[in-house]
């Protein structure tokens, strides 16, 4: 039997390689345990700036921050003035980029699953609207709704009925990235897509993306990102679940959008 392993942030409470000292700080690949014994530490880096909270670097400043600045600038190619929608849109990513998208000047709505995250993304987000898609009947007509114009960007976390939606609503030479679709993960089979022609009537490209093709950009990301943490122009939501044993609850959440924000498991406070 073997832990399930996630990043996570630790501390180094004992070491035999030179590059790590006991006390220093580092996020990585961990275990879900008190103690964990890395035999391979390439996957580890230290943490150097610690003025902000250091569950940040599971999130905002780790692999969900990377996926969104990835996402959004390099794969949407972004110009100021264009029309985002963003699903799953209070989760660890898309929160960060609805923000990135209000950053750029664009127009930007997001889809969530309760009241409590659709006021999420208008008061704290800083969304320009935000829908309850398990309120909507009809999706395409929503979209209609909230997009009248059309959408430049689909920055897509869900699958299934709301990138079939979508597509009947993209403006010619729109952008979809396809970061995840977590509708479909549980499905067996899959939903199928019945709106592909739209693809080519609308000259639509659809690329997905891995976080791991822009790890080299890292330093990068962390130069634009920290300054915007600080002046509190980019803000982040966590929702911590207290305790090792609050572990799998909190994973068989995600499915059902249970978590508001980036969920984090806290195994351990020191």
């Amino acid at each position: 039997m073997q832990p399930i392993t996630g990043s996570g942030v630790a501390k180094i409470v004992d070491s035999g390689n030179p590059e790590f000292k006991v006390g220093d700080i580092v996020y990585g690949t961990t275990g879900w345990e008190e103690y964990s014994l890395i035999t391979n530490p390439q996957g580890l880096f230290k943490i150097q700036h610690t003025d902000v909270p250091l569950s940040y670097y599971t999130g905002i400043l780790g692999m969900p921050g990377l996926t969104a600045y990835a996402g959004f600038y390099e794969v949407c190619s972004p110009k100021k003035g264009e029309y985002v929608f963003v699903s799953a849109a209070s989760g660890a990513v898309g929160q960060l980029v609805g923000q990135f998208a209000k950053l750029m000047g664009c127009y930007v709505v997001g889809s969530a699953g309760s009241k409590e995250k659709v006021d999420l993304l208008k008061s704290k987000f800083g969304f320009d609207d935000a829908f309850n898609y398990k309120e909507e009947c009809d999706l395409n007509a929503a979209l209609k709704r909230y997009f009248p114009q059309g959408i430049d960007i689909y920055f897509e976390n869900v699958g299934g009925k709301t990138l079939d939606a979508v597509l009947l609503n993209m403006r010619v030479r729109g952008r979809i990235a396809v970061c995840g679709m977590i509708s479909q993960y549980n499905l067996d089979p899959p939903d199928g897509i019945t709106n592909l022609m739209h693809i080519v009537y609308g000259r639509v490209r659809i690329e997905g993306f891995s976080v791991s093709d822009y790890v080299d950009q890292y330093s990068k990301f962390l130069d634009f990102m920290l300054p915007h943490i600080r002046e509190g122009k980019i803000v982040y939501v966590e929702d911590i679940a207290e305790g090792l044993e609050s572990g799998p609850f909190a994973l068989v959440g995600l499915f059902s959008g249970c978590n508001v924000g980036k969920q984090v498991v806290l195994v351990a406070r020191e």
